[in-house]
């Protein structure tokens, strides 16, 4: 159920498997190109000298490597295992796992469809790595903000089933961050007032913001979102409308970020 291109592309990361090494490198299937084969050669395997290239990898050992040269013509695939940092690594190894993991939950829907698993990649795959980025990107967005993907997919026939099957598998990703506003207000109503701006800062969204009572005047804010971005946005608007709500009574406000 290939949703690549048949050849990776120069300077991409790739997961592969070694399944065989000599004195000069190693060979290495691509797992997510039909098991097409690959080369490292030895200068290739680590930085500095390699004396032994069993010192560095083994047989059906599971590596990250990055795609140095494409030869189409020769069906010839070089790859580095040496010019990828600790993070890249990581990253590549976590999104092929969740694209095998979209891959079992893609059955699910297969079957709630009644059709095969190849058969659903072939209705809905391309289109949504297109949209997403990828098919768990997709199943994130499913489960995360429902009503954007139905409203992006609303014709598709599979579109309920994509749904269901992300809402009952996915926890949608999130983040928290917080600071603490300042209110103060000396008059006689003043009481009532930081009640006010409270109340203001909570209206902004009242399921994601959570106030807390630190001690006078200081109050925590939290804001909770499934995106970064999103909660910066939340947070700037409640702790903005609380100051101007305080303001408005005389009173005084300022906010600090944590």
């Amino acid at each position: 159920m290939p949703l690549r291109a048949e050849l990776p592309e120069e300077g991409e990361l790739v997961i592969g498997t070694v399944t065989s090494i000599r004195n000069f490198g190693a060979f290495v299937t691509l797992d997510e190109y039909e098991k097409r084969e690959a080369f490292i050669h030895l200068s290739e395997v680590a930085t500095g000298w390699v004396k032994y290239i069993r010192d560095h990898i083994r047989e059906g050992q599971k590596i990250v490597a990055r795609v140095l040269r494409v030869d189409p013509a020769k069906n010839q695939i070089d790859l580095s295992l040496k010019r990828i940092n600790d993070h890249q690594r990581r990253e590549k190894v976590q999104a092929w796992k969740n694209e095998q993991r979209a891959m079992r939950l893609v059955e699910q829907v297969a079957q709630a469809l009644k059709r095969t698993s190849e058969e659903a990649v072939d209705l809905f795959g391309p289109s949504l790595v297109e949209k997403y980025g990828s098919l768990f990107g997709a199943f994130e967005v499913a489960s995360a903000d429902p009503k954007r993907f139905q409203k992006e997919n609303e014709k598709a026939e599979w579109a309920a089933a994509f749904l269901k099957v992300a809402r009952d598998n996915i926890v949608p990703p999130s983040v928290t961050i917080l600071g603490t506003l300042e209110l103060t207000d000396p008059g006689p109503l003043g009481v009532e007032h930081v009640r006010a701006a409270l109340l203001a800062a909570e209206k902004v969204d009242p399921e994601s913001i959570e106030l807390q009572y630190v001690g006078a005047p200081k109050y925590r804010i939290r804001v909770h979102a499934s995106q970064y971005k999103q909660a910066e946005e939340t947070l700037k608007k409640s702790t903005e409308a609380a100051i101007k709500t305080i303001r408005s009574t005389g009173g005084e406000g300022s906010f600090v970020r944590a």
